[in-house]
């Protein structure tokens, strides 16, 4: 009886979610509808840590005409204390009859219990409606609850014969407006955007993120964590990226093997570093690992052709972006995109799956997920 209208409401609720990405983590970014006899009475999604998660904000706006009504949320409500109040005592205080969850949540707290306390509460529970979407959304949250380390998803543009650059190494631009101005869309809902020491000498980037308002949550821009791998202290002080001036922070994931006097100048830049392995490559596990402690649910890679097969290679991306561009280089010296060592075989290359294919004036977005060994043996 409710399918039509539960789908149609859960979808509202998916892109309420969507303004949260990059915004809302440690915690996951959930939208939340509240849908009475008139329509819909209240919206939310999950504001900056420590605020109100998109439920409350949701029932704030329906006000007294959550009682009775029906509220439908992207991830089953928290019932835990954390640094708010749980949310499932809101939901039974506000009145709400019936509650359309989209996705179980994995985390060990929740997991069931929320919906669990709001049958015991006399709340009707529905769960499913949007799973796989709603699981989209989630999936750095996801990904981290159950491994510890943030989705890895590895963004990069190259020509329609595979090249990242020409053979003298120049890449601006391969990709026209509308692509460049999606890539930054990916760096405003991430948390974080990692770069290699050639990216930093090639591009000199500074990694913040440009877009128009009408591209943008409220708030403007999101400036994602800038982490630079540099493990033997190679790049400039001067570099763009360390600039104490720009918006944002920058984290230098760096080694044992750097020189004192490096990290002293970045110290003085107000540039945090943190040391991951003896060197002279930084342990892209313990890097991962540290992200995830500081709560990222998902980082970004748009380093060059070493860094991005070196992810590839330890098993370590879940998801890939790639802009394709009209364009022909040619030229056996002109670099693709993923260096490293790559495979032997093609029984042992990667394929990508649930491929999505977006079209962006003459260029075209090929996104979709990968399951290497490594990423099947941390969720089990």
């Amino acid at each position: 009886m409710h399918q039509q209208s539960d789908m149609h409401f859960m979808k509202e609720a998916l892109e309420l979610g969507r303004y949260a990405l990059g915004r809302s983590s440690p915690n996951p970014s959930v939208g939340a509808v509240v849908v009475d006899a008139d329509g819909i009475a209240g919206r939310g999604w999950t504001q900056p840590v420590g605020s109100a998660h998109a439920e409350i904000v949701a029932l704030q706006e329906a006000g007294d005409r959550a009682r009775g009504a029906t509220l439908y949320v992207t991830l089953e409500p928290c019932c835990h204390q954390g640094r708010t109040p749980p949310c499932v005592d809101a939901i039974l205080q506000a009145g709400i009859a019936r509650c359309v969850i989209a996705v179980e949540d994995p985390f060990p707290e929740v997991q069931g219990k929320g919906a669990q306390g709001l049958r015991a509460g006399g709340v009707s529970v529905e769960m499913g409606v949007c799973e796989r979407e709603a699981a989209e959304l989630h999936a750095g949250f996801f990904t981290r609850v159950r491994t510890g380390r943030p989705l890895v998803r590895a963004k990069y543009a190259m020509t329609l014969d595979g090249r990242i650059a020409t053979r003298t190494g120049e890449s601006q631009w391969i990709t026209g407006q509308a692509a460049r101005r999606q890539a930054h869309v990916f760096r405003d809902q991430t948390d974080a955007v990692l770069v290699g020491t050639g990216t930093v000498r090639a591009d000199n980037p500074t990694l913040t993120t440009r877009l128009p308002e009408e591209f943008t949550s409220d708030g403007g821009s999101h400036h994602p964590l800038r982490v630079v791998i540099d493990g033997r202290g190679s790049t400039s002080p001067d570099s763009n990226v360390y600039n104490p001036d720009l918006p944002g922070q920058t984290l230098a994931a760096t080694t044992r093997a750097t020189a004192p006097s490096w990290t002293s100048e970045l110290a003085e830049r107000g540039v945090e570093q943190v040391v991951c392995g003896e060197g002279p490559r930084v342990d892209l596990d313990d890097l991962l690992v540290e992200l995830g402690a500081r709560g990222c649910n998902e980082i970004l890679i748009e380093g060059g052709s070493q860094l991005l097969g070196a992810f590839f290679d330890a098993g370590l991306v879940d998801r890939v972006a790639a802009f394709v561009a009209p364009v022909i280089i040619g030229g056996s010296a002109a670099p693709g995109p993923v260096g490293g060592r790559g495979y032997e075989s093609m029984a042992e290359a990667q394929r990508l799956s649930d491929v999505r294919l977006t079209v962006l004036d003459e260029d075209v977005l090929l996104e979709g997920a990968l399951a290497s060994p490594r990423v099947r043996e941390d969720v089990a």
